[in-house]
This record gives C-alpha cells, sequence and structure tokens, in this order.
C-alpha cells in the first residue's frame, strides 16, 4: 500500500545551496499530490506516465531557487516499482553519479526514500534534505476513464486502535499527522 506524502516548506533549508538535485519516487508523491489536488494521477494522451500536478510541484520548486541562480536539475527512477522504496546498487550508483556536482538532494520521497539517497550519498558531503512528509497510508481505488486517465478515488482508512484520530490524507478527515520522524536526520 502506497504511503500518503505532503509537501513540506523546506526554503530555509535550501538557502545558501548553490545547486540542488531534486530526487523524486515515481508513485508516492505523484499519487499524494494527485489525490490532495483531486486532479488525474495518469493522463496518457497528455502527459504520459508523468503527473501533471506533480511536474506542476517539481517546477514551482525549481522556479524560485533557479530565479537566485541556483543550479536544479531532476533524478527519478526510470519506472514505477512494487519495491520503490528499495533501491538497487544500481540505483545507488546512478544517484551517485547524477549527484556529482551538486551541494544538496531534495527527496521527494518518504523517510525510506531519504534514507536511501543519504546511503547513496554516504560520504561525499552532498546534504540530504526530505522535502516531503509521511502523513497516512495511501487507500484509494484506481478509476480509468476515456482516454487512458487515471483517477485515485480515495478511501478513509480506518481509526487506529486506541487512537481518537482519523489517519485519512487531507481534506478528508483529522489531519494531524501520523507517528514517526518528519525526516530523516541528515
Amino acid at each position: 500500500m502506497p504511503v500518503f506524502l505532503e509537501p513540506r516548506d523546506v526554503t530555509e533549508e535550501l538557502e545558501g545551496f548553490s545547486s540542488v538535485l531534486i530526487v523524486s519516487c515515481p508513485v508516492c508523491p505523484p499519487m499524494s499530490l494527485a489525490m490532495r489536488e483531486k486532479q488525474p494521477f495518469i493522463e496518457f494522451f497528455k502527459h504520459g506516465l508523468k503527473t501533471k500536478v506533480f511536474e506542476d510541484y517539481i517546477a514551482a520548486i525549481r522556479a524560485p531557487l533557479e530565479a537566485r541562480g541556483v543550479r536544479t536539475d531532476v533524478f527519478s527512477m526510470r519506472l514505477p516499482s512494487p519495491l520503490m522504496c528499495l533501491w538497487t546498487e544500481g540505483q545507488h550508483r546512478r544517484l551517485r553519479e547524477r549527484a556529482k556536482g551538486y551541494e544538496a538532494v531534495l527527496v521527494l520521497g518518504c523517510n525510506s526514500a531519504t534514507y536511501s539517497a543519504q546511503d547513496a550519498l554516504k560520504g561525499t558531503g552532498c546534504q540530504v534534505i526530505q522535502a516531503m512528509r509521511m502523513k497516512a497510508m495511501a487507500n484509494a481505488t484506481l478509476k480509468v476513464r476515456p482516454p487512458l486517465t487515471v483517477d485515485l478515488e480515495i478511501h478513509p482508512l480506518p481509526k487506529r486502535r486506541g487512537s481518537h484520530r482519523d489517519v485519512t490524507p487531507a481534506g478528508h478527515g483529522n489531519d494531524k499527522e501520523t507517528d514517526g520522524p518528519e525526516r530523516a536526520p541528515h
């Protein structure tokens, strides 16, 4: 089951860097923003396998950085995988190679993605910053409509035992965070 993520304001954390590589997982971050904004997850004939609302989010991160003269680029896994949070040695090498010359890596993903990036970049001096926080487990039904558009219908998750709070994603119940670290240490 995917993780529902929400963006964090990392503006202050990115101050002082002259280069930032944005690292994105291919499923949970775009899925989360599509559900949050009630936008299609995939519009194949318009955007291929990319999620427009997520691509707009990445552009919104890059624009102010580039306006300040910060060099940015985006690195993502090639295709969605059921083991997306568990990176292979090859993916670690690809990230290490791609991050050469960058002062910071901004991770659009869960804690596991952040830990994987930290592990891959160990000893490089590149600072890893987590740009999204885990909010809840995502529970949704995929709905396909013509022409090859995939929407996500959110289903509220049940309350946790011994808890009085709903762990449903933003806009669908109580918006309190789930337990756990807000972001990984760096």
